[in-house]
């Protein structure tokens, strides 16, 4: 799944531990979740969207889709 959390944790001036704290989740998901070795659970990407003030489409996308 491909994903924009890099480019708006960057916008932010967030390092990874930034976003895992407000994610609630660890550093190392973050680091997996943005390089595209792990996709987050609905309840996680539910928890970016809120916190991008974003859709979860816009954060996250199907690669068998693009």
């Amino acid at each position: 799944m491909k994903n924009k959390l890099k480019v708006l944790r960057a916008e932010r001036d967030w390092t990874q531990a930034d976003l895992a704290l407000q994610l609630e989740v660890s550093r190392q998901t973050v680091n997996a979740i943005e390089k595209g070795k792990f996709d987050p659970s609905l309840p996680l990407a539910f928890k970016a969207s809120r916190l991008f003030k974003m859709h979860i489409e816009d954060i996250f996308q199907d690669e068998a889709e693009m």
